[in-house]
Protein backbone atom coordinates (compact mmCIF):
# COMPACT_ATOMS: atom_id res chain seq x y z
CA UNK A 1 0.00 0.00 0.00
CA UNK A 2 1.62 3.00 -1.26
CA UNK A 3 2.47 6.06 1.83
CA UNK A 4 -0.47 8.68 1.88
CA UNK A 5 0.85 12.38 2.28
CA UNK A 6 -0.44 15.62 3.90
CA UNK A 7 0.87 19.04 3.28
CA UNK A 8 0.29 22.22 5.22
CA UNK A 9 1.16 25.80 4.59
CA UNK A 10 1.14 27.63 7.79
CA UNK A 11 0.80 31.14 7.07
CA UNK A 12 -0.84 32.48 10.69
CA UNK A 13 1.12 32.96 13.76
CA UNK A 14 -1.12 33.98 16.48
CA UNK A 15 -1.65 31.74 19.16
CA UNK A 16 -5.02 30.61 17.90
CA UNK A 17 -3.68 29.92 14.68
CA UNK A 18 -1.06 27.90 16.14
CA UNK A 19 -3.26 24.70 17.27
CA UNK A 20 -4.40 23.57 13.96
CA UNK A 21 -1.18 23.07 11.69
CA UNK A 22 0.46 21.01 14.75
CA UNK A 23 -3.17 19.11 15.98
CA UNK A 24 -3.23 17.89 12.16
CA UNK A 25 0.01 17.30 11.44
CA UNK A 26 0.66 15.55 14.61
CA UNK A 27 -2.87 13.73 14.25
CA UNK A 28 -1.74 12.16 10.89
CA UNK A 29 1.67 11.26 11.22
CA UNK A 30 -0.03 9.04 14.08
CA UNK A 31 -2.11 7.42 11.53
CA UNK A 32 0.61 6.57 9.54
CA UNK A 33 0.86 9.89 6.68
CA UNK A 34 3.73 11.55 5.73
CA UNK A 35 3.29 14.91 6.86
CA UNK A 36 5.20 18.66 5.41
CA UNK A 37 4.24 21.60 6.67
CA UNK A 38 5.02 24.88 5.11
CA UNK A 39 5.61 27.84 7.21
CA UNK A 40 5.32 31.27 5.47
CA UNK A 41 4.77 34.81 5.84
CA UNK A 42 3.48 35.35 9.90
CA UNK A 43 3.73 31.43 10.36
CA UNK A 44 7.26 31.13 10.58
CA UNK A 45 6.64 32.64 14.20
CA UNK A 46 5.36 29.41 15.22
CA UNK A 47 9.03 27.93 14.42
CA UNK A 48 10.72 30.36 16.61
CA UNK A 49 12.63 28.98 19.77
CA UNK A 50 11.05 31.70 21.89
CA UNK A 51 7.01 32.01 21.19
CA UNK A 52 5.66 35.16 22.58
CA UNK A 53 2.02 34.52 20.52
CA UNK A 54 -0.97 36.09 21.39
CA UNK A 55 -4.63 36.09 20.00
CA UNK A 56 -7.66 39.09 19.78
CA UNK A 57 -10.67 38.91 19.31
CA UNK A 58 -10.44 42.00 16.83
CA UNK A 59 -11.62 40.25 13.19
CA UNK A 60 -12.85 37.38 14.54
CA UNK A 61 -16.46 37.60 15.45
CA UNK A 62 -16.66 34.17 15.96
CA UNK A 63 -14.20 34.40 18.96
CA UNK A 64 -16.93 33.39 22.25
CA UNK A 65 -16.23 36.07 24.49
CA UNK A 66 -17.56 35.64 28.35
CA UNK A 67 -19.76 38.91 27.57
CA UNK A 68 -20.79 40.93 24.79
CA UNK A 69 -17.73 43.45 24.00
CA UNK A 70 -18.64 46.48 21.43
CA UNK A 71 -15.06 46.44 18.82
CA UNK A 72 -14.04 50.08 20.17
CA UNK A 73 -13.55 48.04 23.75
CA UNK A 74 -11.74 45.68 21.70
CA UNK A 75 -9.35 48.25 20.11
CA UNK A 76 -8.45 49.53 23.48
CA UNK A 77 -4.47 48.83 24.66
CA UNK A 78 -4.39 46.08 26.77
CA UNK A 79 -7.35 44.17 25.28
CA UNK A 80 -4.56 41.79 23.38
CA UNK A 81 -3.11 40.93 26.35
CA UNK A 82 -6.23 40.44 28.08
CA UNK A 83 -7.63 38.12 25.27
CA UNK A 84 -4.51 36.25 25.36
CA UNK A 85 -4.17 35.72 28.95
CA UNK A 86 -8.04 34.46 29.20
CA UNK A 87 -7.75 32.11 26.07
CA UNK A 88 -4.12 30.61 27.77
CA UNK A 89 -6.12 30.20 31.13
CA UNK A 90 -9.04 28.17 29.59
CA UNK A 91 -7.03 26.04 27.50
CA UNK A 92 -5.14 25.36 30.54
CA UNK A 93 -8.45 24.60 32.81
CA UNK A 94 -9.70 22.38 29.39
CA UNK A 95 -6.02 20.27 29.60
CA UNK A 96 -5.24 21.75 25.95
CA UNK A 97 -1.71 21.00 25.11
CA UNK A 98 0.75 23.86 24.91
CA UNK A 99 1.92 25.14 21.61
CA UNK A 100 5.22 24.14 22.25
CA UNK A 101 3.85 20.68 23.20
CA UNK A 102 2.39 19.99 20.18
CA UNK A 103 5.17 21.02 18.08
CA UNK A 104 7.30 18.65 20.02
CA UNK A 105 4.61 15.82 19.44
CA UNK A 106 5.20 16.69 15.33
CA UNK A 107 9.05 16.44 15.65
CA UNK A 108 8.53 12.95 17.66
CA UNK A 109 6.79 12.26 14.82
CA UNK A 110 9.07 13.06 12.04
CA UNK A 111 6.75 15.89 10.82
CA UNK A 112 8.72 17.76 8.28
CA UNK A 113 8.47 21.40 8.79
CA UNK A 114 9.73 23.70 6.46
CA UNK A 115 10.79 27.60 6.55
CA UNK A 116 10.14 29.67 3.79
CA UNK A 117 13.39 31.15 3.01
CA UNK A 118 11.83 34.30 1.01
CA UNK A 119 9.80 35.00 4.17
CA UNK A 120 13.00 34.20 6.16
CA UNK A 121 14.77 37.01 4.10
CA UNK A 122 12.21 39.33 3.66
CA UNK A 123 11.93 39.73 7.67
CA UNK A 124 15.40 39.45 7.97
CA UNK A 125 15.20 36.81 10.47
CA UNK A 126 18.47 34.95 11.35
CA UNK A 127 18.09 31.04 11.33
CA UNK A 128 19.55 31.03 14.67
CA UNK A 129 15.85 32.20 15.86
CA UNK A 130 14.56 28.90 14.69
CA UNK A 131 13.82 25.55 16.60
CA UNK A 132 16.10 22.89 15.47
CA UNK A 133 15.69 20.72 12.51
CA UNK A 134 13.44 23.22 10.83
CA UNK A 135 14.24 22.92 7.08
CA UNK A 136 14.82 26.10 4.49
CA UNK A 137 13.28 25.91 1.27
CA UNK A 138 11.52 28.18 -1.20
CA UNK A 139 7.69 27.08 -2.41
CA UNK A 140 9.03 24.83 -4.80
CA UNK A 141 10.88 23.15 -2.49
CA UNK A 142 7.25 22.08 -0.58
CA UNK A 143 5.45 22.16 -3.76
CA UNK A 144 7.66 18.85 -5.13
CA UNK A 145 6.25 17.05 -1.77
CA UNK A 146 2.22 19.04 -2.27
CA UNK A 147 2.14 18.05 -5.69
CA UNK A 148 1.74 14.27 -4.56
CA UNK A 149 -0.16 14.92 -1.61
CA UNK A 150 -3.44 12.74 -0.58
CA UNK A 151 -4.43 16.31 1.33
CA UNK A 152 -3.22 19.66 1.36
CA UNK A 153 -4.71 22.63 3.24
CA UNK A 154 -3.80 26.17 3.40
CA UNK A 155 -4.11 27.75 7.32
Amino acid sequence: MEEKKFAIIATKGTLDWAYPPFILGSTAAALGYRVEIFFTFYGLNLLKKNLDLKVTSLGNPAMPMPMPMPVLVQALPGMQALMTSMMKAKMKAKGVASVEELRELCIEAEVKMIACQMTVDLFEYSTSEFIDGVEFGGAATFLEFAGDADICMYM
